[in-house]
């Protein structure tokens, strides 16, 4: 039915077209490609909705639907510190970023940058010493170990709190348009174990968790198939994999989520979540996130060995691996398909790449050999100075960065009324995202600073569809 209503949307507006500069006609039938417009095949969810990412993929069983819903209210739930009568969901902090997953991805969306005198809820920031560990974790701060925890209850003390100002950068397009970009600036206040001066740092905003289940089941092959760390090709873009310590399987396995792609599983990236984001222990995850000399947290009461149980960890998993790719909208619009065809022709597509497909997923058979659309190679890309931490994980270099999947990104203003992106949140517009761009991707913004403000629309409308 939905190709049956994009055949009829080409033949329809196929018959518009509109002259160029240099009166070449350019036509919808000329931009469209069929199927575009669904980014998961046909697992993909018709939503324009605030609700946009909280819903599953078509097919699930019965059993997997009921396993959805249970997840979903875990995913939701607040935990609460231990003792507790709600055993379930007791074993809170000590000390932690959020209450619950959705107080950082609130409706499976995109968390805000840092507010002073705000709880960090969607953001975190990540410390480490130079150097890494054996199993190429970034080294931990003595009495921080590497996440700053702002938050406390059972009378613990908080870590430190983190705070930001701005740094206003000015810029002119060649047409004359003029932008503004902010640039963070972060300090800490308040340590309670000793000086963080000096040390590595990494501020971070959590993702929209949409279509990470079709991540999971990517064989490596198919992620491998961009890396290009010696940029044979010329086209002076490098990807490179990201190889890091997996809990489960004891070894080192390639890196598939987080910004620096640091995480090699779902399970390990939500695992990873519980503990050092709630303070919540798992069978990855044993020990107590209370670095020496953090006594009080050591000695307060937890909620279980582990605290969330493997059935949880479980449920937790499979919905956000069922979570459905919202399709794209407005896809026909002959602005978003010129978009299109800029996008492609300043490079942008060579490492937001589509078209790959999963194998056979542990998970649910539902996503068993589908062909996405992600908008990312996965890859790692040194992304120029004016976005390096500075802080090595695993392979990752302090300049180098994961593409970010673009699916959903045109909705995060819907689902959480805002539109803050990077890996802080520093950029107020999809417009200033680009303007960030450097090392790897610095000819395609330059390519994008060289097009007309017209052309400049289309791209940014192309990427408001997907």
């Amino acid at each position: 039915m939905k190709k049956h209503i994009a055949s009829i949307l080409l033949i329809t507006l196929s018959l518009f077209s509109c002259t160029t500069e240099d009166d070449n006609y350019i036509t919808f039938e000329d931009l469209y490609e069929e199927g575009e417009e669904f980014l998961t095949g046909e697992l993909g969810v018709n939503s324009t909705s605030a609700n946009a990412f909280g819903f599953e993929v078509d097919g699930l069983s019965f059993t997997e639907i009921g396993a959805f819903s249970t997840g979903n209210s875990l995913f939701n739930q607040n935990w609460v510190s231990a003792p507790a009568s709600t055993t379930a969901r007791d074993g809170l902090g000590p000390t932690f970023n959020a209450r619950s997953c959705a107080g950082c991805h609130f409706k499976d969306g995109r968390g805000s940058p840092l507010v002073n005198g705000e709880d960090s809820s969607g953001f975190l920031m990540r410390i480490s010493l130079p150097g890494q560990d054996l199993f190429g974790n970034a080294n931990p701060v003595a009495g921080y170990n590497t996440q700053i925890q702002d938050r406390a209850n059972n009378g613990v003390d908080y870590e430190a709190k983190v705070n930001v100002t701005y740094e206003i950068l000015n810029g002119a397009y060649p047409d004359g348009n003029t932008y503004e970009l902010q640039k963070p600036i972060y300090s800490f206040s308040d340590e309670k174990f000793g000086s963080l001066e000096g040390i590595l740092t990494s501020p971070r905003v959590a993702q929209q968790t949409i279509g990470l289940g079709f991540v999971n089941a990517l064989p490596d092959d198919q992620i491998l198939q961009f890396v290009d760390e010696s940029d044979a090709d010329g086209d002076g873009i490098s990807g490179k994999a990201n190889y890091v310590w997996n809990v489960e399987e004891n070894t080192t396995t390639l890196g598939k989520y987080g910004w620096k792609a640091n995480a090699p599983s779902l399970k390990q990236q939500i695992a990873g979540a519980f503990h050092g984001d709630m303070g919540l222990t798992s069978s990855l995850f044993t020990e107590q996130e209370c670095p020496s000399p953090q006594q009080d947290c050591a000695d307060a009461v937890n909620g279980g060995e582990p605290e969330i149980t493997d059935s949880q960890l479980e449920k937790v998993v499979f919905y956000q691996a069922t979570l459905a790719v919202p399709n794209r909208r407005n896809y026909e619009d002959l602005s978003v398909l010129k978009g299109k065809a800029n996008f492609t022709e300043i490079n942008c597509i060579n490492c937001h790449r589509i078209n790959q497909t999963t194998g056979i997923s542990e998970i649910t058979a539902v996503l068993n050999n589908i062909t996405i659309k992600p908008y990312s190679d996965f890859l790692l890309h040194d992304m120029g100075v004016d976005l390096a931490d500075n802080r090595p994980d695993f392979l990752a270099t302090g300049r180098e960065w994961r593409t970010q999947p673009l699916w959903g990104i045109g909705l995060i203003s819907t689902v959480n009324n805002h539109t803050f992106f990077l890996h802080d949140g520093r950029a107020r517009t999809i417009e200033e995202a680009i303007l960030w761009h450097g090392g790897e991707a610095e000819a395609s913004k330059n390519a994008f600073k060289q097009l007309s403000q017209e052309e400049r629309q289309q791209v940014i409308d192309f990427v408001n569809s997907l």
